[in-house]
């Protein structure tokens, strides 16, 4: 991916984490520089809340989809995917992918631990924000 072209989706993801909801549509132009923000309705809607464990000294992280797009656990179609339900993330680690306007965006965990639900299939649309695999923390 280009410089320039990785720069344009950082700004764009960080963009939409700073917005005050979920956009309806995002569009991003990069010639004569343009960005265009709809809401539902007019209106910002709040973004999902993160999912906490039934136990409640025990909570979950939700590593969430970073924008508007199709969600992807796997590299490619027939590959394994990037984490299963009881497998250990490290920061940094690929755990899906979300792909928005033909970009294929690599989502990564934040923080060590165990993956304890992917409440998300394979190929199904997401909203910013949503929940896609939910890390039950290391100690640490």
């Amino acid at each position: 991916m280009p410089d320039e072209l990785r720069a344009l989706r950082e700004e764009t993801i960080a963009l939409l984490k700073e917005l005050p909801g979920v956009p309806s549509c995002l569009t991003v132009r990069a010639g004569d520089c343009s960005v265009e923000v709809a809401f539902p309705d007019g209106a910002p809607r709040p973004a999902p809340s993160v999912e906490k464990d039934p136990t409640p000294d025990d909570e979950l992280l939700a590593i969430t989809a970073p924008l508007v797009g199709t969600y992807y656990a796997a590299p490619a179609p027939g590959s394994e995917p990037f984490v299963k339900v009881g497998d250990h993330v490290e920061p940094g680690q690929n755990v899906a992918i979300v792909e928005a306007m033909k970009l294929m965006n690599h989502v990564t965990a934040e923080w060590p631990g165990e993956v304890v639900e992917v409440p998300v299939g394979d190929g199904e649309p997401v909203e910013f924000g949503q929940p896609l695999v939910l890390i039950r923390p290391s100690p640490g």
